[in-house]
């Protein structure tokens, strides 16, 4: 069991399954002779609420690689001053005297959420990179304060384009404003927790609206797409949000969500072990308690169906024989291996 697993990934070309706990460790799994192990060389992290240690990715270009020697990007909560807070993403080396006996060195931060602010929400910081493998892409919540979504002098609420090495990529749309804009891809997201690419090599995430109204979208560049502006949500306390519209000038979903899937974590399937998921988007539900499989026509969407757990799911990744494996959410929570019957 892991405590309050948040993310998982495989190093590509390996059978090594890593695994972040919110708390503050990195855990790597043998997944063919089950030994768990403690990566050292994790950052201090914010613990609390849903700040913590975060995503964990590694460049698909060093498949080939041995394991140790390779770089690995990990982002997390960081404290700032008096009681605020914001993700940040870190790059640093692995390396392994054993596939199992593994540390960080030179682990450094390379992006930083602009502003940070105070509370313990929203901090999304899931990572992927470009099918081309040249662009890091970093999910940006809006840290619970909605309005800063809309304002592209921060990254709050924002899709991020960046090169590896953290620094905005050219030809961003906003590229010409400088500063933290020149980062930005897209914006008006709430709180992403699932973000990858289709084999088109077309991005789209998935985030929490508020009182119903999660969202699912095909991510565009320069791409609004209306939080708190718009959302086929409410507020919590029950103020009515304007639905989004054919004609409101923001992007509009590929689907979404009323009551809501609670997404934790996305992924395209494109093994072949499970031959009726090829293509499709696969979301680990947290208050849905479920895989929930959607099937992508064009720039929509629709919901397949969901195969149910009895635990909130947290994260989601595919194996190298095409096997899903999933997190639990919580403490005590598993990992689970999903083979083809």
């Amino acid at each position: 069991t892991f405590e309050e697993p948040w993310a998982i990934a495989f190093a590509p070309g390996t059978q090594m399954l890593f695994v972040t706990e919110k708390a503050g460790s990195l855990k790597v799994i043998d997944t063919a002779s089950g030994q768990v192990s403690t990566v050292s060389g994790v950052p201090e992290v914010a613990y609390g609420g849903q700040g913590g240690l975060g995503d964990i990715a590694f460049l698909p270009a060093e498949a080939g690689a041995t394991l140790g020697g390779r770089t690995i990007y990990l982002s997390w909560a960081e404290m700032g001053a008096g009681e605020t807070r914001g993700a940040v993403v870190g790059k640093g080396t692995l390396a392994c005297s054993a596939p199992t006996t593994c540390a960080i060195e030179g682990l450094s931060v390379i992006w930083r959420q602009t502003p940070k602010v105070e509370g313990k929400g929203h901090f999304s910081h899931r990572i992927a990179f470009s099918p081309d493998g040249k662009y890091l892409f970093v999910a940006s919540g809006e840290r619970q304060k909605m309005q800063p979504a809309q304002d592209t002098g921060t990254t709050l609420g924002k899709i991020v384009r960046l090169n590896l090495d953290g620094t905005p990529a050219a030809g961003n749309p906003l590229a010409d404003k400088g500063g933290v804009s020149a980062e930005i891809w897209s914006w008006g997201h709430r709180n992403i927790l699932g973000l990858d690419w289709d084999a088109s090599g077309r991005l789209w995430e998935v985030e929490h609206g508020p009182a119903g109204g999660d969202e699912l979208n095909l991510v565009k560049p320069a791409a609004n797409y209306g939080w708190p502006i718009r959302s086929n949500g409410e507020h919590y306390n029950g103020d009515p949000i304007p639905d989004h519209a054919a004609d409101d000038g923001f992007a509009q979903p590929a689907l979404t969500w009323t009551p809501v899937i609670a997404p934790g974590d996305m992924l395209f399937y494109t093994g072949d072990m499970f031959a009726a998921w090829k293509g499709h988007a696969l979301m680990a539900g947290l208050g849905s308690q479920a895989i929930v499989d959607v099937a992508i026509d064009g720039e929509s969407a629709r919901e397949v169906t969901r195969h149910e757990f009895d635990k909130r799911l947290r994260s989601i990744a595919q194996g190298p024989d095409g096997a899903l494996w999933i997190a639990e959410d919580g403490k005590g929570a598993k990992v689970l291996k999903l083979t083809a019957q």
